[in-house]
């Protein structure tokens, strides 16, 4: 499985000021949509997300975002190697994703672009 890149994720209380920032700093536009309740921002390899703390509560469990190129080889590679797939592979505003714990308890978020 190739990685393509990784997205830092930022819970923020107010995203406005924080896509303001984000922005200034990277140089780039927001891509924003909504998920769940929680309005999200992707700027840069930032993936800022605000909204409901109880939704917030279990996307700050999630150490970071992984870019690949399909997310069933991620499926099959994180299954062969003893992770625990959380949930997924789903259709996201984007692409697919899915959650997995790795054997060391962390727990990523792995996403594609494949409709």
């Amino acid at each position: 499985m190739e990685i393509l890149g990784t997205t830092l994720r930022i819970c923020v209380d107010d995203l406005e000021p924080a896509v303001d920032f984000y922005e200034r700093l990277t140089g780039g536009s927001a891509l924003r949509f909504e998920r769940g309740g929680v309005s999200v921002a992707a700027v840069g390899c930032f993936l800022l997300m605000s909204g409901p703390e109880a939704e917030l509560e279990v996307l700050r469990k999630v150490t970071a975002t992984i870019a690949v190129q399909d997310v069933d080889v991620a499926y099959t590679a994180l299954t062969d190697g003893g992770a625990k797939i959380l949930a997924g592979p789903v259709p996201t505003p984007v692409g697919r994703n899915l959650i997995a714990v790795h054997p060391d308890g962390s727990v990523f978020e792995y996403v594609d672009r494949r409709q």
